[in-house]
């Protein structure tokens, strides 16, 4: 057993075990959210060691839209530092405008139907290295597609990130409790709060500038 093998128990709560790649990810996504909700550039360096954790993580459980996705996260996470600490003129909180939400929420749904597809069959596609069939492939697209775009928009300070990540934590916390991954559940519910705070947070600055 390896250190990254999600039997290998750091402690155990109220008689579930919390392995360490899940204490380790869920504590650095705490962080990284929680900067994110204070407009702080921590949350990058932050969210890349949540990244790692959890892409190792979410292959053991056959969550595969949400392994991928962090490949994604990590470099868009690249792009929202380098973004945040060189582009200061261009750094203030923004809305997007109405035929961009339009987009957006086209963009989701075609992609979630696509990826949940894909997902579904990626046992068939490459049998070699996913043996296990996917868990809830649409509904794990869908928040792969929502957190895609979500991500975007946060390196780019625009105030609708929020709206999406409260969506998606609303799902994961569902998600994750229904895998059985209960500290992660846990997490993302007081994601959903920290969201509410960031979405308030970003939006009086907006307001204030």
């Amino acid at each position: 057993m390896t250190f990254f093998d999600i039997n290998n128990i750091a402690f155990e709560v109220s008689a579930y075990p919390i392995s360490y790649i899940e204490l380790i990810g869920t504590l650095f996504g705490f962080l990284s959210v929680y900067f994110a909700s204070r407009a702080n550039i921590l949350t990058w360096s932050t969210g890349i060691i949540n990244e790692l954790f959890l892409f190792i993580l979410f292959f053991q459980v056959q969550l595969y839209a949400d392994m991928f996705l962090q490949i994604y996260f990590f470099v868009v996470t690249l792009y929202g530092w380098y973004n945040w600490k060189h582009k200061p003129k261009q750094n203030s909180i923004i809305s997007v405008s109405f035929k961009t939400k339009l987009w957006i929420a086209s963009t989701i749904f075609i992609g979630t139907i696509v990826a949940g597809f894909l997902f579904a069959n990626i046992h068939m596609y490459l049998p070699q290295y996913f043996k296990t069939q996917a868990s809830f492939p649409y509904v794990d697209s869908f928040v792969m597609v929502l957190s895609i775009i979500a991500t975007i928009l946060l390196a780019r300070k625009e105030i609708e990130t929020w709206h999406l990540w409260i969506l998606v934590d609303i799902i994961c916390v569902f998600l994750f409790f229904k895998k059985g991954i209960l500290f992660l559940a846990l997490e993302y519910l007081i994601f959903l709060g920290l969201a509410t705070y960031g979405l308030l947070n970003w939006k009086k600055q907006l307001n204030n500038g």
